[in-house]
């Protein structure tokens, strides 16, 4: 006969084990957050995975993850590595969706945390990586890799955090980047200015306002040329995300609130509007690439990624123009501009690498050693050197190689110079949030300047009532209202899931049932007494 104790024995272990599976989930979704590791590599078999990745239309890159592969491929005779390169994110991003509806993801992918958010949000797509980074067989620095990989410890902690969303790290870091002003010193001294360590917003708003002055004829008169646009951003929702962390102002939080929608976004925003009615701002989407205008003297500050470096300055190996078109200037790189130079803040961005669920583990381990490959220094490295990408790892970094590298006369003094400013701005960085819906947010981000951008130079009126109706046009168009958390307060996250009402029932039945068997203990001592 089943006794008390052990009825209530088992019904705390039921209990136990369903709020082990409901408490995973992130408001009412339930999350896999283990892989388990096969306890041995079966060399035995056969792999065939495919490897998606991201270069900027540059044939090195391209080079790069060819001779990654052959040098894998040696290591490892049983996994064969198919190779689809992309040259847009988004691309990837989109055939990745797709993918996920017919089970026919790739095995690694170079991609963004933000996308990777939207991925998980299928069931048990993504791998967690987190036991896969400890495993002292094949995990980083295991004892069975074939190769020199770098341990959990010699990856940039600023780095890794990146990845790591709802508490468990679903991708590593692949490559860094940061932005960077890139400015045509010349230009700037021409117009009686000296370039500060730090510069502010303010320094770039004045300068680009002396930029606007006209000859006679109608030419500028610092270059000459009927086109100036001083200052061109590449990146609209770095541009708005970074003003908005400069101020500490609110964009949103890791569960997901929007709070972009705020009085100091209108502000900027504003101010975006009047330097553009003066002729003295514009943003890649709008006007084009900033390297071609900086190139061509038709403009004073370009901010881009330090990945671009090589198509920033009058000797960019990478320039898109003509070469006649090229006007020489002395370039100089600084952190992009500030509100607060005591206090600089830049973002932090660039790609990482996942590996996708198959129902093989052995698979999985398979696609997990190539994805640990690329964190190798003959990768990391050889990538980095490619254009403005600072490795992920203290153990490239440290070398001795990359060290030559980063004084090496003969490398492109502009990469070298956005390459220094970065490592010495890390501590500077920062990273946005996280979550199921984060890519939208971006996009609603950039939405906000680029239309601001495009409504002053068609003449509309610029006040209270355009933002409201954009605010609205942009919630919309991306749906921002629709995100699983909500807008406003973690508070409002909205009615519990079931599988919380279940697990409080369940303990709530627990705790009575354990409080009655010590009751009906106490009486029966009570009479033996």
């Amino acid at each position: 006969m089943i006794t008390l104790r052990k009825a209530l024995s088992s019904v705390l272990a039921a209990s136990l084990l369903f709020s082990t599976f409901a408490l995973t989930g992130c408001h009412g979704k339930t999350v896999r957050n283990e892989f388990i590791v096969p306890e041995e590599f079966d060399t035995s078999r056969q792999f065939e995975i495919t490897f998606w990745a991201k270069n900027d239309t540059n044939v090195n890159q391209t080079r790069i993850y060819n001779q990654a592969i052959e040098d894998f491929e040696a290591l490892y005779p049983n996994i064969h590595v198919n190779i689809r390169p992309y040259t847009d994110y988004n691309k990837i991003y989109n055939d990745v969706i797709t993918n996920i509806a017919t089970n026919t993801t790739p095995n690694v992918c170079i991609t963004y945390p933000d996308h990777i958010a939207t991925y998980i949000s299928g069931d048990n797509t993504v791998v967690p990586l987190d036991n896969l980074f400890t495993d002292e067989r094949y995990g980083l620095g295991g004892s069975e890799v074939r190769f020199e990989s770098p341990t959990v410890d010699q990856i940039v902690p600023e780095f890794l955090d990146e990845c790591m969303i709802n508490g468990v790290h679903y991708c590593m870091p692949y490559m860094r980047s940061t932005e960077a002003l890139y400015i045509n010193k010349t230009y700037v001294e021409a117009l009686g200015y000296e370039i500060p360590d730090i510069v502010t917003w303010d320094f770039v708003w004045e300068v680009s306002n002396a930029a606007m002055a006209r000859n006679a004829d109608g030419t500028f008169v610092v270059n000459g040329q009927e086109v100036m646009i001083p200052c061109i951003y590449k990146s609209s929702d770095n541009m708005m995300i970074t003003m908005l962390r400069q101020l500490n102002a609110g964009y949103s939080d890791e569960y997901g609130n929007i709070g972009i929608f705020n009085d100091t976004t209108t502000s900027l925003l504003y101010t975006v509007a009047d330097e553009v009615a003066q002729g003295a701002f514009s943003t890649f989407t709008v006007s084009g690439y900033p390297g071609n205008f900086l190139n061509a003297g038709q403009c004073i500050f370009g901010i881009d990624s330090t990945a671009g470096a090589t198509w920033m300055g009058s000797d960019a190996p990478l320039s898109d123009i003509h070469e006649n078109d090229v006007v020489e200037f002395e370039t100089v790189v600084r952190p992009v501009p500030q509100f607060d130079p005591e206090n600089p803040q830049m973002i932090s961005q660039g790609p990482s690498v996942c590996v996708f669920n198959k129902e093989d583990p052995q698979e999985v381990l398979a696609s997990w050693l190539f994805a640990q490959y690329l964190l190798t220094n003959e990768v990391q490295i050889a990538y980095s050197g490619t254009e403005g990408y600072v490795p992920v790892t203290t153990m490239a970094q440290e070398s001795e190689e990359y060290q030559a590298y980063l004084n090496d006369p003969t490398q492109y003094d502009v990469k070298i110079a956005v390459t220094n400013m970065f490592l010495e701005n890390i501590d500077n960085t920062f990273v946005t949030p996280v979550f199921n819906g984060s890519t939208s947010l971006r996009n609603a981000a950039a939405q906000l300047i680029n239309s601001t951008v495009k409504s002053v130079r068609r003449r509309e009126t610029i006040d209270e009532a355009y933002f409201e109706n954009l605010y609205a046009e942009v919630t919309a168009l991306y749906r921002l209202d629709q995100l699983s958390a909500s807008k406003n307060s973690r508070a409002e996250l909205g009615p519990m899931p079931l599988e919380s009402k279940v697990l409080l029932a369940t303990l709530g039945v627990v705790w009575i049932g354990i409080g009655a068997y010590f009751s009906v203990n106490l009486v029966k001592k009570r009479k033996k007494t």
